[in-house]
């Protein structure tokens, strides 16, 4: 292979415990909905959340700019249950999960390999990029309260599926178009993608970019990855 000019990282699962996400952030973002809601009603990024809610077809009273606050509730709850991706729901639990990092309810979780790995490649001068299903916003509160303090600034820039669908080759596409911007005459190949999930592997590895697949569960880490040509 190309020797990698960019590194290109997952989270959940790759650089960060996937019982972390499913365990703690999203059960703590359904437990504190409705009494976030209730403390930051009028504030201007729940009210532009409720408006994105009352825009949507729900089939509730839509007689107003923004959904009423109980109505929100019982939909944002519903779309919890039904494990939905709506932006709404993504902005709101982004909301509460920074409340939560800034009270010190937990930390962001990143196993010790892939901090250590990260931080000697940044240190190399390779450039380190992310892409994840949680919104940017969720990224970096995630990345910014670490054990190891704010690993934010070992990153050049973050994608979320704004892109595009993380199995479809033409978000890796869009990406790489992206990061050419800042890296002209950048080739594909010389990205390297690191996943744990196989299907995302073989839709990065369509639009040319390398691949690495990290299955933790079968030992996999940053420490075994091998990128040299």
């Amino acid at each position: 292979m190309t020797k990698p000019r960019v590194i290109l990282t997952d989270i959940e699962g790759t650089t960060s415990s996937i019982s972390f996400v499913k365990d703690v952030l999203f059960p703590y973002a359904a437990e504190h909905l409705e009494s976030y809601l209730e403390q930051n009603e009028s504030s201007p990024e729940v009210q532009k959340i409720l408006a994105d809610l009352a825009n949507f077809e729900t089939g509730l009273p839509r007689q107003h700019k923004v959904l009423p606050r109980n109505d929100a509730v019982t939909l944002l709850k519903q779309w919890i249950k039904l494990d939905l991706k709506h932006k709404a729901l993504k902005d709101l639990q982004g909301l509460i999960w920074e409340a939560g990092y800034k009270q010190g309810d937990y930390q962001g979780h990143i196993y010790d390999d892939a901090y250590e790995q990260l931080k000697a490649w940044h240190e190399q001068g390779i450039k380190l990029y992310i892409y994840s299903s949680g919104s940017v916003h969720a990224q970096k509160l995630l990345f910014e309260h670490t054990k190891y303090g704010d690993l934010n600034p070992l990153f050049s820039g973050n994608y979320d599926t704004g892109v595009g669908h993380k199995r479809e080759a033409k978000s890796y596409i869009n990406i790489y178009e992206s990061i050419r911007e800042q890296i002209p005459e950048l080739e594909p190949a010389e990205i390297v993608f690191l996943t744990d999930i196989a299907e995302e592997a073989d839709a990065a590895r369509e639009a040319c970019l390398e691949t690495r697949l990290i299955t933790r569960e079968n030992g996999d880490n940053f420490d075994t990855l091998q990128l040299s040509p």
